[in-house]
């Protein structure tokens, strides 16, 4: 690895080209590091926090005591124009006035303008962030929901995909090159338009409100066949041929030798895959109505109210939604420069 990243054009050591190269790939790498790693910290942040202008990078919490009577207020420091800086403790705020006490006397309060106070902040990790919202709402349902449609429909698109594609690669027959196009030609309608339709036909067969209805509406993909048949093209006929010659059947031949050497694509198709079932929300909203049947991201929407969000949790949780994606990109990942370069996607 440092070995790439040390590599130079130039024999002598690197030249323009490659320092212009490698501040494009830095500016690339923090524009999708810098939002994931914001995200990540944020979710370490207690709710008032978050919405503290500006901002902090690392997670804080306002500084509490706890004074003489019994009362916990926050703690700010108090700058006035003509004297030295004092702690207080706060007790309301109205408008530009607030009312303060000293931690020692508690009994007299007085006012001061809010512009000559700093609240107190100490690093704060709020690891409550991802243990309440356990408790609130049926996480591992919805986790297992988001599991099982990702996994089915994963298989079940590699499958079809896989047949079409072989179909459409290896056959000679009249109108392929139509279905081809007209397969290809479904990409540029969105998914607002066949949406009713879809949810009718849904509604139809019996699967409405059921995770079968999230999983075989979008289990064949025009991406997914357009992939797999320009990496099938480029598998020799010959050994179809040979196949047959040996006797083996179709569907014999087409697991036992396409399917192996397609598996840079296959690997592709599942990452692909995986991210968009995953990551949908739209469509498992509109077929799914019981709780018990909501995916991950449906249910990260219960902490979305009509007047208040709670973004604490919701990117506490958001951050736990994207680990099984970066794992199946790690474990996926080698195959992806190899699969889509040789599928012909530019």
């Amino acid at each position: 690895m440092l070995g790439f990243l040390t590599r130079t054009r130039g024999k002598t050591g690197p030249d323009l080209t490659d320092w212009l190269c490698w501040s494009w790939l830095l500016a690339g790498t923090l524009c999708i590091l810098i939002p994931i790693g914001w995200a990540f910290l944020s979710s370490f942040k207690v709710e008032s926090e978050i919405q503290t202008f500006p901002p902090s990078l690392i997670p804080q919490a306002p500084v509490e005591q706890e004074l003489s009577n019994g009362d916990v207020r926050s703690v700010w420091t108090w700058d006035p124009p003509d004297g030295a800086p004092r702690e207080v403790a706060l007790i309301r705020r109205i408008g530009l006035q607030a009312t303060v006490v000293d931690p020692d006397s508690p009994d007299d309060p007085f006012g001061v303008p809010v512009a000559e106070l700093t609240q107190m902040k100490d690093t704060y990790f709020a690891f409550e962030n991802y243990s309440e919202p356990l408790e609130r709402f049926a996480f591992f349902t919805y986790l297992k929901n988001s599991v099982f449609v990702t996994v089915v429909a994963t298989l079940i698109t590699l499958i079809i995909n896989a047949m079409a594609a072989f179909a459409l690669s290896k056959y000679r027959f009249r109108g392929r090159n139509a279905i081809f196009v007209a397969i290809l030609a479904t990409l540029m309608v969105p998914l607002s338009v066949v949406m009713v339709p879809a949810f009718i036909v849904i509604v139809g067969i019996g699967l409405a409100d059921n995770l079968w209805g999230v999983i075989l509406s979008t289990a064949a993909t025009p991406t997914g066949v357009f992939l797999l048949r320009q990496y099938m093209l480029t598998i020799p006929d010959d050994l179809i041929e040979a196949g047959r010659v040996d006797a083996a059947s179709e569907f014999r031949i087409f697991w036992r030798i396409v399917l192996p050497l397609s598996a840079p694509a296959l690997a592709v198709l599942a990452i692909f895959s995986v991210i968009w079932r995953w990551n949908d929300f739209l469509w498992p909203l509109i077929v799914l109505s019981s709780p018990e049947n909501y995916t991950l991201q449906i249910g990260l929407n219960s902490f979305q109210g009509q007047y208040t969000v709670e973004w604490h949790y919701i990117l506490a949780m958001t951050v736990v939604a994207l680990l099984p994606v970066t794992l199946a990109f790690v474990v996926l990942q080698r195959y992806i420069t190899e699969g889509v370069a040789s599928s012909g996607v530019k």
